[in-house]
């Protein structure tokens, strides 16, 4: 997923297949070619289809086609180019072994990242976890607070510490959500949806 879905990833991926394909194309080069061009058409002085010579006489030549063809075929060998063709072959593997190892700088920094984000969001989903018991804990406390207060058997100062409380740690709790949702997304950006 992460190939597909991280641009870093995917640029460095890419630009191992050009170099690839840089490789195949100066390997190439050293192949002969063969090229053949073919042509048809009006070949002539006048328009059509016959026409007579004007600079020949009609009746040693007659009428001569308008329409013609040729084929050409040209055959390239490479047999000595003052070594461009291997300078450019090796230029295109140095560029290759770059992408190379740009490419696995590229996975080895990914894959520490998401470790090191991974890791990081266990420790958030704990203190999530931590956070909601604690808030849960802090509810129960004011419930019983109350319920001290309005038998008479506590003060109205630790009603106001006991709301106080939850406060608190109602807060810490959406901080502790707010944390461990930024570290998904941010393992999503990484890997991917999950």
């Amino acid at each position: 997923m992460a190939e597909k879905q991280n641009p870093d990833m995917r640029v460095a991926f890419e630009t191992v297949r050009e170099a690839n394909f840089d490789v195949k194309t100066a390997q190439v080069a050293f192949l002969p070619t063969l090229t053949i061009d073919t042509d048809y058409g009006i070949e002539a002085n006048c328009f059509g289809l016959h026409c007579s010579q004007s600079a020949f006489e009609v009746s040693r030549t007659g009428l001569l086609p308008s329409l013609g063809y040729f084929l050409t075929a040209t055959l390239n060998v490479p047999v000595w180019d003052w070594g461009t063709l291997r300078s450019k072959l090796k230029q295109a593997e140095y560029k290759q072994q770059s992408a190379k190892a740009a490419l696995s700088l590229a996975q080895r920094m990914h894959i520490s990242e998401l470790y090191a984000n991974y890791d990081e969001a266990i420790v958030a989903r704990a203190g999530l976890d931590e956070s909601r018991n604690t808030a849960e804990l802090a509810a129960e406390s004011l419930r019983l607070t109350n319920l001290r207060y309005q038998a008479g058997a506590s003060p109205a100062t630790e009603v106001v510490d006991a709301e106080t409380a939850l406060v608190t740690a109602r807060n810490a709790y959406a901080d502790a959500q707010v944390r461990y949702r930024t570290l998904l997304a941010t393992l999503q950006t990484f890997a991917g949806s999950f």
